[in-house]
């Protein structure tokens, strides 16, 4: 039996959510949660991407461009969340974002409850996803807040350079937040550490640094800098679908391959 095959038989039990969130832009954090969905539908398992970034670049990035329902409309009410759902291929769904939802962050100010909007939403989905992810604004603004709290766990995506370690403690300082008080079940999945240059001194040294101050927290999958995975997205294509042999899907096929490890054992 190949690993392929396998990784068909490893049977998530339990429904997951998870926001794959970083503060600070530049990250490859919608390459990360595109990548990572399209792979883990390929090995078969049921992924549902919700774009809650108004820049909305997984939409486009996927390309999703004739939709009539979006996230914002689901938000205010005006939509059902399976009235927004896109089929991007087999056990893959979209929910699209637009423009319009940098103006949830306004709307949702005076609203009650109003840091559990979305996870109200996700509590309606079918139970039959195996994976629910949430491509978060780079921001730690009111939607990134509404995903932490409907989220099981956190992937944090890395850039390989000086300000990394800043950047994962400030945001781990926040996670520990919403943790206290808007989400005790929110655990941290791990990090993983994108547009690695390995021929560059300073990427090792922050590989290194990452490694020996946040063990356990960082996956051993390391994503390099590739020109495929940039063009990937203005063709609206996952790296699985525009080149599935460049090195940057095969490090996104192992990442795939190591995340549904951890959920498993």
């Amino acid at each position: 039996m190949t690993l392929v095959n396998f990784l068909f038989f490893i049977k998530i039990e339990i429904m997951k959510t998870i926001s794959v969130v970083n503060q600070k832009g530049g990250t490859a954090k919608t390459t990360t949660v595109v990548s990572l969905s399209s792979y883990l539908a390929n090995f078969g398992k049921k992924i549902l991407l919700i774009d809650f970034d108004p820049q909305a670049n997984a939409t486009s990035g996927l390309g999703v461009n004739d939709f009539k329902k979006t996230i914002y409309e689901v938000l205010s009410g005006q939509a059902s969340i399976l009235e927004s759902l896109v089929k991007i291929k087999e056990n893959f769904y979209l929910i699209p974002a637009s423009e319009n939802l940098a103006g949830a962050n306004i709307e949702l100010v005076n609203e009650p409850d109003r840091e559990f909007k979305l996870a109200k939403i996700i509590d309606h989905l079918p139970s039959d996803y195996d994976f629910v992810f949430i491509d978060t604004p780079p921001s730690l603004g009111l939607l990134t807040i509404n995903s932490l709290v409907a989220s099981d766990e956190v992937l944090i995506p890395i850039q390989a350079e000086y300000y990394a370690l800043e950047g994962l403690g400030q945001l781990l300082n926040t996670l520990n937040l919403i943790k206290e008080n808007l989400n005790q079940k929110l655990k941290i999945l791990g990090a993983v550490i994108t547009m690695y240059d390995e021929r560059a001194k300073l990427s090792r040294e922050v590989l290194e640094e990452l490694y020996k101050n946040f063990p356990g927290r960082i996956f051993r999958t390391v994503i390099p800098r590739s020109v495929k995975l940039a063009e990937a997205p203005s063709f609206g294509k996952s790296i699985l679908e525009y080149a599935p042999n460049s090195k940057g899907a095969r490090a996104y096929q192992r990442l795939a391959i190591e995340f549904l490890y951890y959920n498993n054992f």
